[in-house]
């Protein structure tokens, strides 16, 4: 079989399979590898053994960097899945970071957050050597990841507990994540997040206080892993502290479909990876300083 007849298979089997491992395995096959370089299996957390992998736009540095955790419903996934987020935001200029983080039922809560600040402090003190810029990182997260994302662009305490804060951070995307998840049902969810009574900090729009740095919380109606409830509790919780917030909610769009969508075949099917590079240039050019007052934009949503 030629590689383009594989390729024009791969094209028709996007649509169904976008859900699924062999999906992200269609997407990466389908994304260019020119445009940027790739370093692989970088260690951040040697006692855990927890790497990292860095994509870098060829031929321009200092840009900014881009923390991607990718979903899996805190349990599964590998970074190695998600090579096609690395391609599509270093393709636009950004260096990406996309890290391991452990997973249950290795770890509990709040362990897997707490290595995603352990990437961000390696992000903080070495991505400058591989020409990209420590001062401009954004942290961004699809499905369970955006979770991971948000505990740390709302909760300080856990980048104070690698010697850093909050504002490290540039701003926050979230893809269809989960931050107001109450009640626990599911067995294996509430082993995850136990016990019970500490079932309550295990949600991101407990931690909102107005300080946070710019959110852009993205999810579609036909989401049905994640309810578009979680996205608009949290952007209303976070409206009402004061604090920077950016809404984009599409009628239209199931959970896979809205991270899918950078990729490199349904990239022109919405404009996701356009909302999410203009977040991006508007916050790496123009910082959001706390402590300033309302003098931030906050996008407008229907609760």
């Amino acid at each position: 079989m030629t590689l383009s007849l594989r390729k024009l298979l791969a094209l028709l089997l996007v649509p169904a399979a976008v859900a699924s491992c062999s999906g992200q395995q269609v997407l990466n096959s389908l994304t260019s590898t020119s445009g940027f370089n790739r370093s692989t299996n970088l260690p951040y957390e040697k006692a855990s053994g927890l790497t990292l992998d860095v994509y870098k736009p060829n031929n321009q540095n200092d840009r900014p960097t881009v923390v991607f955790f990718y979903g899996g419903r805190w349990s599964s996934g590998n970074k190695k899945d998600f090579e096609f987020v690395g391609g599509a935001l270093a393709s636009a200029g950004y260096c990406t970071v996309i890290p391991d983080v452990r997973q249950y039922p290795m770890v509990r809560f709040p362990a897997f957050v707490e290595d995603g600040a352990k990437a961000i402090k390696w992000v903080h003190d070495k991505i400058d050597d591989y020409g990209c810029d420590s001062k401009k990182v954004f942290v961004m997260g699809h499905s369970s990841g955006a979770h991971v994302a948000a505990m740390l662009a709302l909760n300080e305490q856990f980048l104070k507990g690698v010697g850093g804060s909050r504002t490290w951070l540039r701003g926050m995307i979230g893809l269809a994540g989960p931050y107001d998840f109450l009640p626990l049902t599911d067995p294996m969810l509430r082993d995850l997040f136990g016990p019970v009574d500490k079932f309550e900090q295990s949600q991101p729009i407990l931690y909102v206080d107005g300080q946070n740095p710019p959110l852009l919380l993205m999810a579609g109606e036909d989401d049905e892993i994640v309810p578009v409830k979680n996205t608009r509790n949290l952007a209303a919780s976070v409206a009402r502290a004061g604090g920077p917030v950016e809404t984009v909610i599409y009628p239209k769009m199931p959970h896979a479909r809205l991270l899918s969508s950078i990729g490199p075949y349904m990239r022109n099917q919405s404009d996701v990876l356009a909302q999410i590079t203009s977040f991006l240039d508007k916050w790496t050019t123009s910082p959001y300083q706390r402590n300033t007052g309302p003098s931030f934009e906050t996008t407008p949503f229907t609760p």
